[in-house]
């Protein structure tokens, strides 16, 4: 299955090859194996660490979790519109500003310059700015706590159903 993100404008940005895992409590998971791509205009790579992406109810952000060496435990892309789409694949719009939980530089929310240029360069909504930066400083906070799905035992648990499925 495709993770495809998008910016504001529509313009393609991320698009992930992924496996989809399970739900819980906290939303759908999916995960992407060693070998698996991930590409945008300008960038494609081949993964080279397991990770379990999130994709919550709620629709304004979207969960990674890297397995261990990789350098960053947490990633949380802020979004609009996160959701499944028609043709039943996972779809969100990239808002520019993130929370990270890197284990050489610890916590905080990342690329407010990017932030910044492309709300103005997109015109993004007021009340779509004062809400996605009021739960950047949310997120982050239950990042630096540990609360689930944040925690090490929710990464641990669905990175193991990645782990188990056949190759």
């Amino acid at each position: 299955m495709t993770f495809r993100w998008r910016k504001w404008d529509g313009g393609t940005h991320w698009v992930h090859a992924c496996i989809y895992l399970g739900s819980d409590e906290h939303g759908d998971w999916f995960g992407q194996r060693p070998g698996d791509r991930s590409s945008r205009p300008g960038r494609d790579f081949v993964v080279a660490h397991p990770s379990i992406m999130l994709l919550p109810p709620v629709g304004e952000w979207v969960l990674t979790m890297n397995a261990p060496p990789h350098p960053t435990r947490v990633y949380i892309d802020i979004a609009w519109d996160a959701r499944w789409d028609a043709g039943g694949e996972p779809t969100a719009v990239d808002m520019d500003l993130d929370v990270v939980d890197s284990a050489t530089r610890g916590i905080w929310i990342d690329d407010r310059d990017e932030w910044d240029e492309h709300r103005v360069a997109y015109g993004y909504p007021a009340d779509v700015v004062a809400e996605l930066e009021a739960l950047a400083v949310d997120l982050e906070t239950a990042v630096t706590a540990h609360r689930p799905p944040f925690d090490e035992a929710t990464a641990a648990h669905w990175l193991g159903v990645l782990a188990a499925l056949p190759a």
